[in-house]
């Protein structure tokens, strides 16, 4: 092994200077000397040891020290244990040695980091069966999981030192949890850079030309913004009010997701700047007095937006975060969203938890944050779950909008937004979600499907010969109240997967039918479903005749517009069992049509050429099936399945088309229909299936449906169409069946 240079030995020695002098300031010369002598051992065990960008391997744990000392706010001991986090896990030091040097809680902290090394190692994806360790490390030690956070956040900021398969892998898993976690911490700062850097490598083109446009747009807006901000700032200042007023601009994965949600371009997204407030409280006022005095003097200079209101000041979210959050009209013509928070609010949002425990009151009150915790915890004692299936109830417990409502005597029950009367019974209790058989809400008689609103009181009503009914898990939104009704079904499940198996395989013999891929293709298209499972508890949950095989199995594909695409597969192993046709060992070229081939476009997204996709490799019916990575089950797949995705792209092809729609709404006046055809078949050469358009008080909606090759005809579409006199809004819907 070579040695280290000068130069490098310079470098870690400077990043160890950086991260002393980003200490916090009460910090003792014990705590220092404790620091330093931590930054020695991690050095002489790691010694010459490189990561895969070159770098000498000791970098790494300093910047994740640095991570949780400057963006988290932790101390000492989480210092200590971020510069020791891969001594155990990669070189020939034990606990015992940690231990002897460090002591017993230094200890612990790292046994909790290094056992989930394996769940969440760069090298490899996470995996749904080692999962429940990292959550048992949350439970037991927070800092176990801030330090991994601060962890994931460096390997995110040199992710381009590893293959793009393994990027693509590990930005999906941040994305679909990590993201989440950091969000429900309250790791503010941390979630949106990890939510950007994921973004970046999934899709690098659409980050680079999304970073180009709000850097354009926030130049051409500071403008407006500085107008606005000024008379605020003079205003409060008069008051003898000490504070920072500035304009910040979204994210951009939150004006991606933005896009993605309302399914518009760029330039119909609106709201890009924001402006935040930060006060230093003025003595013997409550904080909260003081955040609506300044929204109250901001009424007097611009007219406020009443129902985008958003008080976290009364209630503060489940993860600690205080704000006011309103909306103005500002200069010009333009809303303009304020947060509004004391110095100590806004230290909460940028720390998250390490603030929320450092402004934490002696009183013994639980608070949402810590009832979260238990509630991880009790999901933990539950043995029955799937693996996957539990990966997936944990994310829900991660939502990030959240209500108030009461129980008769006045109870707070706190819900994800959106949450059905079912989903409060089961929180109130597991029994009294199961006996549900209906709700009052505000003393009115409702059923258990209908939406919860915030500050609505429910009472459930029960009976003792009510069970779970499975259509129950359409309209659930809870972690709790889904593994519930899930476990419930378990067993019924699993016998009616195992008549289902039979019947099928009986049914498929009379009909001279092999039991392989193709005709589980078929069958799968025919019912609806995505898996041998699903297709059996079908089968053995109701009597299907045969005739009904044999004319789903005799049936061609729906599809006759898509016949030709090119898809190019990327994979690091050798042995990847798919029809290739180049003698390279780093790619796999799949070229051809689904019928001929074994992959197939997802029905969950209906992928296009243009569209960023991967494939994930089904074992049960030996086949490639192409996703969109933006889409939530690839999401899924890839965090939970990593090993079974491959790398892909779209190649150019232009021989075929492929059936999209576009849905119009805005103004109707005479001839618009007339020029909105003009510009798709005459300007565009872009060819029409099928208008429906719907006129009613002035208002019109059309949709579209239309023959295109790719997503570059979609976009030129959209930005052509936009620019018709009376057309609003244009966007691509998705799920449009072929006749």
């Amino acid at each position: 092994m070579f040695e280290l240079t000068t130069e490098e030995k310079s470098k870690i020695q400077e990043a160890f200077n950086n991260l002393l002098n980003g200490l916090p300031k009460n910090l003792t010369k014990v705590d220092k000397d404790l620091i330093r002598k931590a930054y020695q051992f991690a050095c002489k065990a790691h010694g010459n040891e490189k990561r895969k960008s070159g770098e000498p391997y000791v970098l790494h744990p300093l910047a994740v020290a640095k991570i949780v000392s400057e963006e988290i706010g932790l101390r000492t001991k989480s210092i200590v244990s971020a510069l020791l986090h891969d001594v155990v896990e990669d070189t020939e030091y034990t606990l015992d040695d940690i231990e002897k040097e460090f002591g017993q809680q230094i200890r612990g902290i790292i046994d909790g980091l290094t056992k989930i090394t394996v769940v969440i190692d760069t090298d490899s994806s996470l995996q749904a069966s080692t999962f429940r360790k990292l959550l048992i490390t949350l439970v037991d030690d927070v800092r176990v999981i801030l330090i991994k956070l601060a962890d994931r956040l460096h390997n995110m900021r040199t992710l381009q030192a590893l293959p793009r398969k393994k990027q693509i892998k590990i930005a999906s898993e941040t994305l679909y949890l990590f993201a989440p976690l950091a969000h429900r911490l309250g790791l503010y700062s941390i979630k949106t850079e990890l939510e950007d850097l994921s973004l970046k490598h999934k899709n690098p083109e659409v980050y680079i030309d999304l970073a180009n446009k709000i850097s354009h747009s926030e130049k051409i807006s500071s403008h407006f913004i500085n107008k606005f901000i000024e008379p605020i700032k003079e205003k409060l200042e008069e008051e003898k009010f000490k504070l920072d007023v500035y304009g910040r601009p979204k994210s951009i994965y939150s004006v991606w997701r933005k896009m993605q949600e309302k399914n518009v371009p760029f330039e119909q997204i609106y709201d890009i700047l924001a402006v935040r407030i930060v006060f230093k409280p003025k003595p013997r006022i409550p904080e909260i007095t003081q955040c609506w005095h300044i929204y109250s003097t901001i009424t007097q200079l611009y007219k406020a937006k009443t129902d985008r209101m958003r008080d976290w000041v009364s209630r503060p979210k489940a993860n600690g975060y205080e704000a006011l959050h309103a909306t103005f009209m500002g200069p010009h013509g333009k809303w303009i969203e304020v947060q509004i928070r004391s110095e100590r609010m806004n230290d909460i949002a940028e720390h998250g938890f390490a603030a929320h425990w450092k402004y934490k009151t002696g009183d013994s009150k639980e608070g949402e944050i810590d009832r979260w915790l238990k509630g991880v915890s009790d999901m933990l004692k539950n043995q029955e779950a799937g693996d996957i299936e539990f990966l997936e109830d944990f994310k829900l417990n991660l939502f990030d909008a959240e209500m108030v409502t009461f129980t008769p005597k006045g109870k707070e029950i706190i819900l994800p937004k959106s949450s059905s009367a079912l989903d409060f019974a089961y929180e109130i209790h597991t029994a009294i979600g199961k006996k549900a058989i209906g709700a009052k809400v505000n003393h009115k008689l409702v059923p258990l499907s209908t939406r919860l609103n915030s500050g609505d009181q429910v009472e459930i009503l029960t009976s003792d010969i009510q069970s779970p009914q499975l259509e129950q898990l359409d309209f659930v939104k809870t972690a709790k109240a889904k593994s519930c009704i899930k476990d419930s079904f378990k067993e019924q499940r699993r016998k009616q997967i195992f008549h289902g198996q039979k019947t099928i395989e009986e049914q498929l013999k009379q009909l001279n039918y092999r039991p392989q891929a193709s005709v589980f293709r078929k069958l799968f298209d025919g019912f609806q479903v995505n898996s041998k499972d699903d297709l059996y508890q079908i089968m053995g949950r109701q009597e299907v005749p045969l005739e009904q095989i044999r004319k789903i199995l005799r049936k061609r594909s729906r599809s006759k517009t898509v016949r030709f695409w090119d898809l190019q597969f990327f994979s690091s192993k050798k042995n990847d069992q798919l029809p290739i046709n180049s003698g390279s060992n780093s790619s796999l070229v799949i070229q051809g049509n689904p019928e001929e081939n074994e992959f197939r476009l997802a029905k969950c997204c209906e992928p296009i050429p243009g569209d960023a996709v991967i494939g994930y490799r089904n074992d049960e019916s030996s086949e490639i099936i192409i996703h969109k990575t933006t889409c939530r089950i690839a999401s899924r797949l890839m965090t939970s399945q990593g090993d079974h995705i491959v790398a892909a792209k779209w190649t150019s092809h232009k021989i075929m088309a492929f059936l999209a729609r576009l849905n119009m709404t805005g103004i109707d006046r005479l001839g618009l229909a007339n020029d909105i055809t003009n510009i798709i078949s005459k300007e565009l050469s872009v060819n029409i299936r099928s208008i429906n358009l719907d006129s009613h008080d002035g208002i019109f909606e059309a949709n579209f449906d239309l023959y295109v090759h790719d997503t570059e005809d979609i976009n030129n579409l959209i930005l052509n169409l936009s620019k018709v006199k009376g057309v609003d809004n244009v966007k691509r819907m998705e799920k449009i069946e072929d006749s």
